[in-house]
């Protein structure tokens, strides 16, 4: 089971919808939430039917498997019917799914641009438009946006994705005032360095992490479990008045004091 310290009994029997929440970080997260007894169901390209079997053969509480490119607004859309037909009404969003692919910005074509938009930041604003009426006729509902602290940090080596990250959080404040008269919130989660097997796969290297928990205040590594607690704590009602806010999870890279 993901490291959690806390239960949220009132996620039990929730529809939770999550993007890229068959791998890395999203994984963990659809876990977090089957574990709380929620009903979730999850969009990844990638396929993640042996996933979602075992999660119901371990917990008694299989997830839905919806196959789905995000960059594909339509299809995303109706996956979402097709998980408020399955669980009820969405009360909980988590725009999770992302791609972090590293290129040079000299060597950015315009498809490259646009792709980066279409995967990190588009999905974003179209999930929130595609779930805000059932939340509202529901009562109200919670909204976990993904962002990243690379734009915080002045990341490079992957500028389209730094740029979607920064418009994340200027999208949640939106969309706080925009919803907030509906019950409606809408928070950010700000990870920091973390392991998924994607970076160790591509990008991490021993002196690279080294480096990196350097900047840490907190002297460990971050996992993808690490990024349950906080986000069960933002779709739960224990956080029923925050909104428009970003919590950062990092180990103590950026400070806001």
């Amino acid at each position: 089971m993901p490291r959690s310290a806390a239960t949220f009994p009132d996620l039990a029997e929730r529809s939770i919808f999550i993007t890229g929440g068959g791998s890395g970080i999203g994984a963990s997260l659809t876990e977090g939430f089957v574990a709380q007894g929620a009903r979730v169901a999850f969009v990844q390209r990638s396929d993640a039917s042996d996933f979602a079997a075992d999660l119901g053969a371990r917990y008694g509480n299989a997830p839905l498997f919806l196959p789905c490119d995000v960059t594909d607004v339509a299809a995303l859309q109706a996956a979402m019917v097709q998980a408020a037909a399955a669980h009820g009404p969405i009360t909980v969003l988590v725009n999770n799914a992302a791609n972090d692919t590293r290129r040079p910005f000299e060597e950015y074509s315009v498809e490259d641009w646009d792709r980066a938009q279409a995967v990190n930041l588009r999905p974003h604003f179209f999930t929130i438009q595609a779930a805000a009426a059932g939340m509202k006729a529901a009562g109200g509902g919670a909204i976990v946006n993904y962002s990243s602290i690379s734009y915080k940090i002045g990341d490079t080596g992957y500028l389209g994705y730094v740029a979607a990250k920064a418009g994340i959080t200027g999208l949640t404040s939106g969309f706080a005032r925009t919803l907030g008269a509906d019950k409606i919130r809408v928070n950010a989660i700000l990870p920091g360095a973390v392991l998924t097997e994607r970076q160790l796969e591509l990008w991490v290297t021993p002196e690279g992490a080294g480096a990196f928990l350097e900047r840490q205040c907190l002297k460990e590594d971050l996992h993808p479990q690490d990024m349950v607690g906080p986000t069960l704590f933002l779709a739960s009602d224990a956080s029923r008045m925050m909104t428009g806010q970003v919590l950062v999870v990092d180990g103590g890279v950026v400070h806001s004091a």
